[in-house]
């Protein structure tokens, strides 16, 4: 019964600071437990605080891999279109490596007239 008794006033002693406030330290409380109640409260502060920062940390990550997946197929791309313009040029140094006025002349006279119609269409 004596322990009952101890139960219920160190049960009173425990309750007996918390008010609409908060939880006041009572006289009952030593200085020691309310620095390791402060100190754990401080703890889950950080754990939270480096729960988030994990997120964060796996979210940039993920962005990070997404924009290099991108580039590698940009790369390529642009690897596949240098060829092709490559291929383009060259042919154009074979035409304009002939002497034939008469291709020559077909040739300024297909770009005149597509850029003519460009011109009419965009406008």
């Amino acid at each position: 019964m004596n322990s009952r008794r101890e139960y219920r006033s160190s049960r009173a002693a425990l309750f007996d600071g918390i008010e609409e406030g908060g939880i006041r330290a009572s006289p009952s409380y030593s200085s020691h437990e309310i620095d390791e109640h402060d100190n754990d409260r401080a703890m889950d502060g950080l754990q939270d605080r480096v729960i988030m920062l994990k997120r964060l940390t796996g979210d940039i990550h993920e962005e990070v891999d997404n924009h290099n997946r991108m580039l590698d197929l940009m790369g390529h791309d642009m690897d596949s279109s240098r060829g092709i313009l490559s291929g383009t040029m060259d042919k154009f140094k074979m035409v304009f490596e002939t002497k034939s006025s008469r291709r020559m002349f077909t040739l300024v006279a297909a770009f005149v007239i597509l850029f003519l119609i460009l011109y009419y269409l965009t406008r």
